[in-house]
């Protein structure tokens, strides 16, 4: 006896998995008004409970004797490889309470990835070249986000509940904690956060000249 047409669409209604969550929109503003891309949102459950970590691969590049991205963001547990993509050799380093270690002169990638097991903020270098420069913000809980051009980060399929969101950005001023903001998220609609930063100037060398040109570059 074959199911009613109707009972078998409410089977697998009822079976497929279904994705529900709070929401959080948060914008990232300089001091001007202006927005402000590079700065990591992270919200924090007020009471403590976040999923466990997964081992995940990230990927922080070397082109054109630069870092990309500048910026960054991964959840505390992961992994990151540091592919050399320049015809010339690298070498990464980090003082940072948070990782140190060293690559020392290479090219290609690196064939073990390193560890970022513990939070906070891990600043790059490279002894070679004294201007590259980047960060990799090691986040405490999944619920994390950096902004792009348009300053603004959207989290979504938060557990709803009382979150403590915070911004960090390379150059503000102050610490993330004069940024906590304390948020209720419900199922039902998103919440929104903004922020005015204000920044610092960075002191970074100038690009060097390859041999045999003439000026900085």
């Amino acid at each position: 006896m074959r199911c009613p047409r109707l009972a078998v669409l409410l089977v697998c209604a009822t079976l497929a998995p279904q994705t529900f969550g709070a929401e959080l929109h948060a914008v990232v503003y300089d001091h001007n008004g202006k927005p402000l891309p590079n700065a990591v949102v992270v919200a924090t459950p007020e009471d403590g409970s976040v999923p466990a970590a997964k081992s995940t691969v990230a990927i922080v590049d070397q082109i054109d004797k630069e870092f990309v991205p500048y910026v960054k963001a991964v959840r505390a547990g992961s992994y990151v490889k540091f592919p050399n993509k320049d015809d010339i050799r690298h070498h990464v380093y980090s003082f940072s309470p948070a990782k140190k270690f060293e690559l020392p002169l290479y090219t290609g990638t690196p064939a073990q990835p390193m560890l970022f097991d513990k939070p906070g903020v891990v600043k790059l270098g490279c002894n070679i070249h004294d201007w590259m420069i980047a960060y990799i913000y090691v986040a405490e809980t999944p619920y994390f986000g950096k902004s792009e051009a348009d300053g603004r980060v959207n989290l979504d399929t938060l557990p709803p509940g009382r979150y403590h969101v915070r911004v960090w950005h390379p150059l503000m001023q102050g610490t993330e904690g004069d940024t906590v903001k304390r948020v209720e998220l419900r199922d039902a609609g998103a919440s929104t956060v903004e922020w005015k930063l204000k920044l610092k100037s960075e002191f970074r060398p100038r690009r060097q000249p390859l041999p045999g040109e003439a000026g900085y570059r």
